[in-house]
C-alpha cells in the first residue's frame, strides 16, 4: 500500500504479506502519523478493504481531518499510485527470476527507500506539474 504526496514527491508505504481491512487500517494510521497536522486526501481505488466497516470507527476519528475520494470503476490511469507500481515492476520485477518472495520483498524494500531519496524524480516521474 502507498500513498504519493504529488506537491512535494513524499511517498508513504507500507508492505504486508496480505492485504485486508485490518492491514489498511494500519496503513491509514501510519499516514495520519506521517501527517500530523493539516488535512489528508486520499485518492482511492473502490477496493473492498477501502469500504470496510473496521475502518468506521478511525474515519469518525478523523472526521474532517482525513478524506476518502473513490475513483470510478477502472480508472486506474486517474491514480498516481498506479504510476508508481508501473515504475517498481519495470525496475524490479518485470524480466527478472527470483528465488524467493523474500528476494522480490527485499528488492522492493531497497527501491522505495532509494526513490524516496529523490523526491523530485518522484513528483517528475509521476506527478503533473500546474
Amino acid at each position: 500500500m502507498s500513498t504519493v504526496d504529488y506537491a512535494i514527491g513524499k511517498i508513504v508505504w507500507h508492505e504486508d504479506e496480505e492485504t485486508t481491512a485490518q492491514t489498511f487500517l494500519f496503513f491509514l494510521q501510519k499516514v495520519a502519523a506521517e501527517y500530523p497536522t493539516g488535512k489528508i486526501v486520499m485518492v482511492l481505488d473502490n477496493a473492498r478493504i477501502h469500504h470496510a466497516k473496521l475502518l468506521q470507527p478511525f474515519l469518525n476519528e478523523m472526521k474532517g481531518r482525513l478524506e476518502l475520494i473513490f475513483l470510478p470503476p477502472y480508472s486506474p490511469q486517474l491514480n498516481i499510485v498506479e504510476g508508481l507500481w508501473k515504475w517498481l515492476k519495470s525496475d524490479i520485477i518485470n524480466n527478472v527470476f527470483y528465488n524467493s518472495v523474500a528476494e522480490i520483498r527485499k528488492n522492493v524494500k531497497s527501491f522505495m527507500q532509494e526513490i524516496m531519496k529523490r523526491p523530485m524524480a518522484i513528483i517528475d516521474r509521476l506527478c503533473v506539474r500546474m
